[in-house]
């Protein structure tokens, strides 16, 4: 009783409301309790989760997200040039979803899948048919795999992802990662014909990037069936190891931080690649030499290295990315020398991008940028089809430039990106026959990227 004395007035009052609050509603929930209060909530529930799209169960968390990229291509081979809608490829339309479960106090499991889809590619339509390679549109699976985790021993990965050499080349700070690859030439209509003349050649502009004629660039890595395990960071870097599809086996070590307002993030992987079927359909890596000389080894043989880094200034946003790699297959000598050639075994690239990222409208940060890429091309065992007096069944190397420019625009309530770019194209090739220089290819590439 002395202690109810003691309380203030304030207190008195709100104690005074608080019981006529009760005194009012009691009455009410007196009534309520003959009937069915919460039949029409639970039925409205009921309505709400037939609609809904629900988890499996309720111990492992589910993410849904992805985007949608589709842009205007035009082009000019030197010979024609035309327009149409593709799918970005750079960052292809996708959906994901993903989510985790907690074991135990510093362990949980979780899983990634992902579906890529194409419309139409930007990267392997050709000045002949706006469609031209039609397996490549539709559904893709991108990553399929499940997962462990430990705060203090790392993660093991099971299944279809990318192993120490996927992104390893292309690392960027900048909006330009889904919009214009800087180490990628092959997305961005590489599936054109290069010309010499007035003829057309049977090979792709993608086909002279990198090795094994596969578009990708050297040292690059790729998402194949694997095991996989990344390091606990340490001190901003992680090291990972991975091993699959009979034989692809890499290691690389990545880093990400930021020092005095400068953002850094680099990589560098080495792999190797003795894959008995190398057919390019879900193997690690694509060899220049798929199948072996006739009385030599079956399986491929070659090893590769890249890496990139990419540094930002945040109060500025000026940044650069420079990334390169290498590939070295060691089939092509013999190869080579039991057809009389003079293959080259190594195939290289290097990319430098340079930009601005800074925020000067109300919409969100404007991007603009340049990029340079030089890939050397080496030996391939591939019909390079005649054309005129010029051919050969061998390309023995080749040299390839690109040049681009462009700008994006953010748009952050939508979380959207609207972009333009311009890219130039230059190369030459030798077979066993001759040497030629293509026309040059100029493509131009507008639209935007939405995320979800």
């Amino acid at each position: 009783m002395a202690s109810f004395l003691k309380l203030g007035s304030a207190q008195l009052a709100m104690l005074a409301a608080l019981g006529l609050f009760a005194g009012a509603a009691a009455p009410a929930s007196a009534a309520d309790l003959g009937g069915d209060c919460c039949a029409d909530l639970e039925e409205r529930i009921a309505e709400l989760e037939a609609t809904t799209a629900r988890k499996g169960n309720r111990k492992v968390s589910l993410e849904v997200s992805g985007h949608v990229n589709q842009a205007i291509l035009w082009f000019d081979n030197g010979d024609e040039s035309n327009a149409g809608v593709y799918t970005n490829d750079n960052a292809r339309t996708r959906f994901r979803f993903k989510g985790d479960a907690k074991i135990t106090d510093g362990w949980k499991a979780g899983y990634l899948l992902e579906i890529g889809v194409r419309a139409a590619h930007s990267g392997r339509f050709d000045q002949d048919n706006d469609n031209a390679q039609e397996d490549d549109n539709g559904l893709d699976i991108r990553h399929s795999t499940w997962f462990i985790d430990s705060k203090s021993y790392g993660r093991v990965w099971v299944g279809l992802t990318g192993g120490a050499n996927e992104g390893v080349t292309e690392i960027n700070l900048a909006a330009t990662k889904d919009v214009l690859k800087y180490s990628d030439l092959q997305d961005t209509g590489g599936g054109i014909r290069p010309v010499i003349g007035n003829d057309q050649v049977g090979i792709e502009w993608r086909n002279l990037i990198g090795a094994g004629g596969s578009g990708s660039q050297a040292g690059e890595g790729a998402r194949y069936n694997l095991v996989r395990y990344d390091t606990p960071e340490i001190f901003g870097f992680t090291g990972t190891v991975s091993w699959g599809e009979d034989d692809t086996r890499e290691v690389g070590l990545r880093y990400k931080g930021e020092f005095n307002s400068i953002k850094i993030a680099a990589g560098i992987a080495y792999g190797e690649n003795t894959d008995g079927d190398n057919s390019g359909d879900g193997g690690g890596y694509d060899c220049a030499i798929t199948g072996g000389a006739p009385g030599k080894n079956a399986d491929a043989d070659c090893e590769y290295v890249g890496g990139s880094i990419s540094v930002m200034h945040s109060p500025t946003g000026l940044y650069a990315n420079f990334g390169a790699g290498q590939v070295k297959d060691n089939l092509v000598s013999n190869f080579a020398d039991g057809e009389g050639l003079d293959g080259d075994d190594t195939s290289s690239f290097y990319a430098i991008e340079a930009g601005i990222e800074q925020k000067w409208n109300a919409l969100g940060k404007t991007t603009i940028f340049g990029q340079y890429h030089r890939a050397d091309g080496g030996f391939q065992d591939r019909d390079f089809d005649d054309v005129g007096t010029f051919g050969g069944d061998f390309i023995l190397g080749s040299e390839i430039e690109g040049y681009a420019v462009g700008v994006i625009q953010g748009v952050d309530a939508a979380a959207m990106h609207i972009y333009l770019t311009y890219r130039h194209y230059e190369g030459e090739v030798t077979t066993e026959e001759a040497s030629a220089e293509f026309e040059d290819l100029d493509v131009v590439m507008g639209g935007a990227i939405i995320r979800f």
